[in-house]
């Protein structure tokens, strides 16, 4: 009886719950009462879901690291404000359709950052998704050569998340640049962007180009942002070192 228990449960595939009616079976398991049995058997499904749900959410967003906030260096030189971060991780400003810009020198450590709350946010059940700023526009102009831009931006559209990195490395041509405006005005009041810049915000206007279109990419994605200067050395010559 219990074997064929054993085999329904994976043909419906309650995989978290056919690994915990198997275990409880051994002979050094709890003795379960029966209802304690079955909130045994649910909360295992429960949390077997869970992070297959997890996991597919942080595959589907293809980080550029594997980063934790717990990990993020606080150094004095780095000057940062450890509560600020820290108030990131119950992802408050995602609920709240909020942006994060993070800006520092090379090596300071933006990507692992913007890596770290993205990964936080796949665990509470975000959909996001990070992308080089620079090879997300080559997707973009790809994108419009064989007809599928319009559903790519859409897809972006959909996400919670978005994380943009190493942006502003090359100024924005006249494709890039309306391609930003869409994005940024798809997002706008809906959900929230992370931008990783070498450059401090005060630069991006003149990266951007075309005065009318800059204003109205900025005044939708850094007035009312959460922002972050990361100062310090490069933290690659540091673990180097």
């Amino acid at each position: 009886m219990n074997t064929k228990t054993l085999e329904q449960m994976k043909q419906l595939r309650l995989f978290g719950m056919h690994r915990a009616f198997e275990s409880s079976l051994a002979p050094e398991s709890i003795n379960y009462t029966s209802d304690e049995l079955i909130a045994y058997l649910t909360q295992s499904e429960w949390d077997d879901r869970q992070n297959r749900k997890i996991d597919r959410l942080t595959k589907s967003a293809h980080f550029r690291y594997n980063a934790v906030i717990e990990a993020i260096d606080y150094d004095p030189s780095r000057v940062l404000d450890k509560n600020q971060i820290q108030r990131f991780a119950s992802c408050d400003f995602i609920k709240n359709n909020q942006n994060i810009l993070i800006t520092g020198s090379t090596g300071a450590g933006k990507s692992y950052m913007a890596s770290a709350i993205g990964h936080q946010a796949c665990s509470l059940g975000y959909k996001v998704v990070y992308y080089n700023a620079n090879k997300l526009f080559t997707l973009l102009k790809t994108a419009k050569a064989d007809g599928s831009y319009l559903k790519m931006i859409s897809k972006l559209e959909k996400q919670d998340l978005l994380i943009l990195d190493d942006f502003g490395l090359k100024a924005l041509d006249n494709i890039n640049r309306h391609a930003l405006m869409e994005i940024i005005e798809d997002r706008h009041g809906k959900r929230s962007t992370i931008i990783a810049s070498q450059l401090p915000v005060e630069a991006w206007h003149k990266m951007i180009g075309e005065q009318t279109i800059a204003d109205a990419i900025l005044d939708r994605l850094v007035h009312t942002a959460h922002r972050i200067d990361i100062k310090g050395e490069s933290m690659r010559k540091k673990l180097k070192k």
